[in-house]
């Protein structure tokens, strides 16, 4: 017989529940009587049935088709609940018949309810692991159905059943059900196609999910106790972003937060990073295999656990944070401040987040970064983070740059420069150039460039009070004096006058960059021409001769050449271009001037 999809002949209520009536009939008779081909092709022929059903009732074809579909998801039930309905059929169907059922989730809430107790009924008769992967299967297959949202609830739900059923080796049964959750619940949850109320009665099933393992935790030992509450703090955190991302729900996010505290969890723990790599640490361990299944959402769950505690009170009583605190410590602790700000890249860098979050964020680093934190740096070293620092600096610019509310912007750049002036000088001119160099945006390259001129102007104050108040010895101080102040400057002066193309940069599209680079070359000219220094090397004639041939002359035939096409355009294109590079033009000819004139003193 074919196994291809039964479609509904478009015949009365009655046939439908005959037809369905007969497949079952078929799929007992076989499996009983051991035909293994025989029952594969008739439970086929049920599920290609019950699907078409599920397919016509959700998509509204047919006329009562969802009445139909209720009556069969009835009819199924009931021949599952039968007294004489033996294991060996309800195991055969135990395969198929958990998504089938799903699909009709979507339908209507009484399809949704008649669902969820087929899913437990095979709970309730089979064992709970063997179950496990069956529903497992069923949610991963959730991308190839339409209406996701509702489809995995009854699954969800059946997982919760399942969990509270296992007998034995909870925690390596539920850690491979987790990613499984989590992976399905991501793809939705990002998704814009779902109404309020699909969204709502996934998270509710989510959140009971979590529940059921909490309750599953309260009944090992030890050993296995400790796996699982880690396991479940980091489930947790995962859905905690994803209802973040999704819809921002608070009464879901408090639920959450009030799971946390029994998983051992910190407020100091989350923003820091510590709480997550512990847990992380007791359930991977070593295993590289197992680490690549859990969601990089932990890590923004966990920043976010946070911003929930900024944002509103009830959420900290729930996790039982201690705010002030947390902040208090982030303000006197460098090396705590910087895991922090490490950990926050994750909430600046997302692309699903609602800007309200990054808002919130950005104050609260605004709050931690406060006061005068350059006298408590001391001789710390923040090597360690200076990966995950500049990822943080990185995603603060992308949000100066995008953002569409001012404020926002304003605060972010602030927090940026905060940041950096929280960066030891040894390190902070390498942030700011691997900054400079990794963006994309002209403006935010002009922006960066005069926080270095800034930085250059505040150790050239700081080295003309060293020398004089020659009481002040301290050869490290004015060590620090020429942090800035060296060699680097050529290079990163450079890299945008004379881009890694080689030839001029790209105007008017750089003028923003390019103009703040020769400000800041004719600024560095200027006073080491009048200190008599040449910490950067810029006077020297070799380097002299070179930045006139090499980046200024072409530089000048570039500007003078599109100055002079657009001379006589009226085109408002044209108009915005030579407005653009007026100003460019004037330091542009200052700084040959200035190159020129140091050349003949060296002559």
């Amino acid at each position: 017989m074919s196994a291809e999809k039964t479609p509904i002949d478009g015949s009365s209520s009655a046939n439908t529940l005959l037809q369905l009536h007969q497949l079952l009939t078929s799929c007992s008779k076989s499996i009983s009587g051991g035909n293994f081909s025989q029952s594969q092709t008739s439970v086929s022929m049920l599920i290609n049935f019950l699907d078409s059903v599920s397919d016509a009732s959700i998509s509204e074809l047919e006329p009562g088709a969802k009445e139909n579909a209720f009556k069969i998801l009835s009819g199924i039930y009931e021949f599952l609940c039968s007294p004489s309905l033996n294991q060996e059929n309800i195991d055969a169907l135990s395969f198929e018949l958990p998504k089938s059922a799903s699909k009709f989730a979507g339908v209507s809430p009484q399809c949704l309810a008649i669902s969820d107790n087929i899913i437990h009924r095979f709970i309730e008769k089979c064992s709970p692991r063997d179950m496990l992967p069956i529903l497992c299967e069923a949610l991963d297959s959730s991308n190839k159905t339409v209406q996701a949202a509702t489809y995995v609830c009854p699954l969800i739900s059946g997982l919760s059943d399942v969990f509270i059923s296992l007998q034995r080796r909870h925690f390596e049964q539920i850690k491979v059900a987790v990613p499984v959750v989590v992976k399905v619940v991501k793809a939705i949850s990002t998704e814009s196609d779902y109404e309020d109320t699909e969204l709502e009665t996934l998270f509710e099933r989510i959140v009971v999910n979590a529940l059921s393992i909490q309750t599953v935790c309260r009944k090992l030992e030890d050993g296995e106790n400790e796996k699982l509450r880690a396991l479940l703090g980091l489930y947790v955190l995962q859905i905690l972003a994803l209802v973040s991302v999704s819809r921002n729900y608070l009464h879901f996010a408090l639920r959450l937060a009030s799971i946390l505290p029994y998983s051992g969890i910190s407020g100091l723990g989350l923003i820091t990073g510590y709480s997550v790599d512990t847990m992380s640490h007791i359930v991977i361990g070593e295993d590289e295999e197992d680490c690549s299944s859990f969601s990089s959402h932990i890590y923004l769950g966990a920043s976010l656990s946070v911003v929930w505690a900024q944002k509103h009170d009830e959420f900290a009583q729930a996790a039982k944070f201690d705010f002030g605190a947390i902040k208090t410590e982030l303000q006197n602790n460098p090396t705590k401040r910087w895991q922090a700000v490490a950990m926050l890249k994750h909430v600046f860098a997302s692309i699903d987040l609602p800007w309200e979050f990054k808002r919130y964020t950005v104050d609260f680093l605004l709050y931690i970064t406060s006061g005068d934190i350059s006298n408590k740096l001391g001789h710390n070293d923040c090597s360690l983070y200076m990966t995950s620092l500049f990822s943080s600096l990185q995603a603060l610019t992308m949000i100066i740059i995008y953002a569409s509310d001012t404020v926002l912007r304003k605060n972010a750049f602030e927090a940026l420069k905060r940041v950096l002036g929280d960066i030891p000088n040894s390190q902070r001119f390498d942030i700011l150039k691997a900054l400079i160099k990794n963006s994309d945006s002209s403006s935010m390259v002009a922006i960066l460039l005069d926080l270095v001129r800034g930085e250059m102007h505040r150790e050239r104050i700081l080295r003309t009070s060293l020398q004089k108040n020659e009481a002040l010895e301290a050869d490290s101080k004015t060590c620090q004096s020429t942090l800035f102040w060296s060699t680097s400057i050529l290079e990163l002066v450079e890299s945008v006058l004379r881009p890694d193309t080689g030839g001029p940069p790209i105007l008017p599209d750089n003028s923003d960059a390019v103009l703040s680079a020769l400000n800041l070359y004719r600024f560095v000219l200027m006073t080491e021409a009048a200190e008599k220094t040449n910490y950067t090397g810029l006077q020297s004639k070799n380097n002299l001769q070179k930045a006139y041939n090499e980046w200024l002359l072409p530089l000048r035939m570039l500007v003078g050449g599109i100055a002079a096409a657009n001379k006589n355009d009226i085109d408002q294109h044209a108009v915005d271009t030579v407005c653009a590079l007026n100003p460019l033009e004037l330091v542009l000819y200052r700084c040959i001037e200035l190159v020129e004139e140091n050349l003949k003193h060296l002559a």
